[in-house]
């Protein structure tokens, strides 16, 4: 067995350099084994939704006339009579039917009136029957040369009085029947009250406003436009409408004269069956002028801070907000008119999650 007092010195020498070096790299292995691990990269910041390339569309040029919704049908309702309002059968904002009664005026001279020209056709009757039996009298002595033809002309003049006498008293009575009409004031029309003018025991003068009324299921939206625009519209077109910034389809009444100067009226009918749009809403009327080039992206995809609006770009560097100029707005698509180039690719937000701009 050697013994360590055997080895020569340079051997141990050796062997204590060795000894250091192998600690020296078992201090280094410890030191790499408590570092902290590298950690993976992250990549770009990614907004949830779908994806929409930007490429050029032909779009519907159009002109944005502003105007009023107005009931086609609406009339405000006077008597011709003058007279004491008996009674006021509805309020407003009541449901009425066509003919329902409205308003009933004291008539009771019409009456009286009624009586007397009853009289009238009665005594203007019996003096045509007399005069038609005379007529026939002397016509039969003319043929037998019995009476002169003045008397025959004086009995057939006599008849015709008489037969125009009774047409004047009919029309008399037919007279006072219209008039007598106007005692009770009825709806021209179903529609909804909207004003009641006077109440019980007020004094009702020919002309006087009693009740108005209106029919709001269809309306007429009527907004100017100048001359250029005007030129290209035809009656019965379907045209695009916004009521309350409700979309709406409206057909072209016709195109006349504006009393506001040098400008065209644009009349249009918007059908309003549930009267869901109420009467006197703004509307604006979309006048085609024909098709452009430009660039549309989805309307759930713009993005409104304040004033401002924009989209979601992606970017191989991640997805940031890039703020955008809008158009027009057709369906659920919205023009953008600066900010955006073709193949550009904008974020669409999943359905129900609105569109919010990107915080970096």
């Amino acid at each position: 067995m050697t013994t360590l007092l055997n080895i020569p010195s340079t051997h141990l020498m050796k062997i204590r350099l060795d000894v250091i070096a192998g600690a020296s790299a078992l201090l280094v292995a410890a030191a790499c084994s408590t570092s902290k691990p590298e950690l993976p990269q992250a990549g770009p910041p990614r907004v949830a939704g779908t994806t929409y390339v930007v490429k050029d569309t032909t779009i519907q040029a159009s002109f944005e006339a502003s105007g009023i919704a107005a009931p086609v049908r609406q009339a405000t309702l006077s008597t011709k009579l003058m007279g004491t309002v008996l009674s006021v059968e509805v309020h407003e904002g009541d449901a009425v039917a066509a003919g329902q009664p409205l308003v009933r005026i004291d008539a009771r001279d019409l009456a009286a009136k009624e009586g007397q020209v009853a009289a009238s056709i009665a005594e203007t009757q019996a003096m045509y029957r007399e005069a038609q039996a005379q007529t026939g009298r002397i016509r039969a002595l003319y043929a037998d040369s019995a009476a002169t033809k003045a008397q025959l002309d004086a009995a057939e003049t006599g008849l015709a009085r008489a037969e125009a006498g009774v047409r004047a008293a009919r029309a008399a009575a037919a007279e006072l029947g219209a008039v007598s009409a106007y005692a009770v004031i009825r709806a021209p029309f179903a529609g909804i009250i909207t004003k009641r003018f006077v109440d019980p025991g007020a004094f009702a003068a020919p002309g006087a406003p009693l009740i108005a009324i209106q029919d709001g299921r269809q309306l007429r939206v009527t907004a100017n436009a100048t001359p250029d625009v005007a030129r290209g519209i035809r009656r019965g077109q379907r045209i695009d409408a916004l009521i309350e910034g409700r979309p709406v389809s409206a057909i072209v009444e016709g195109v006349v004269p504006s009393a506001a100067g040098n400008l065209y009226a644009i009349n249009a009918l918007v059908a309003n069956p549930g009267g869901t749009i109420l009467p006197g809403s703004t509307a604006t009327l979309r006048v085609p002028l024909g098709t452009r080039a430009g660039i549309v992206v989805p309307s759930t995809a713009v993005v409104r801070e304040g004033d401002l609006t924009g989209v979601i770009l992606r970017t191989p560097e991640g997805d940031r907000t890039r703020w955008v100029r809008l158009g027009e707005s057709a369906g659920n698509m919205t023009e953008v008119s600066a900010g955006l180039r073709v193949g550009d690719i904008v974020v669409v937000p999943p359905a129900g999650v609105p569109a919010v701009p990107v915080r970096s």
